[in-house]
């Protein structure tokens, strides 16, 4: 049920009690009826604020996974141009050796990506 069909339930109710019981029960009608409304404008006001707070959370770990995965790619660069250095310096087959580090660098930032992501 929303909340306006339950209020609008609630409003007719009391003037259903307020015909029946007579002018003198009116303030105790109203005044239930209104802690009906505050108590529903509270619920309201608790959900909304909930949605808030989980938008909130969801921005800061979407910060947190880009800033991760640009702290992953800049450790990545930093640490293949010693490592492609070192494999072209060593043995016969410099291309061979450049290319598996640099699968292996590619490899550990898509599965860095991915993960991320999954969250």
């Amino acid at each position: 049920m929303s909340s306006s069909y339950e209020t609008r339930r609630d409003a007719d109710a009391a003037l259903a009690a307020q015909r029946e019981l007579g002018p003198e029960y009116s303030d105790h009608i109203a005044a239930g009826l209104a802690e009906r409304v505050e108590h529903l404008a509270a619920m309201r006001t608790a959900e909304l604020r909930s949605d808030q707070e989980r938008e909130r959370f969801g921005r800061s770990l979407e910060a947190k996974s880009q800033t991760q995965r640009f702290v992953t790619a800049l450790v990545s660069l930093g640490t293949g141009v010693p490592i492609t250095a070192i494999a072209a310096s060593n043995g016969d087959q410099h291309l061979l050796q450049v290319a598996i580090c640099w699968a292996g660098i590619v490899g550990v930032n898509l599965a860095q990506a991915l993960g991320s992501r999954r969250r």
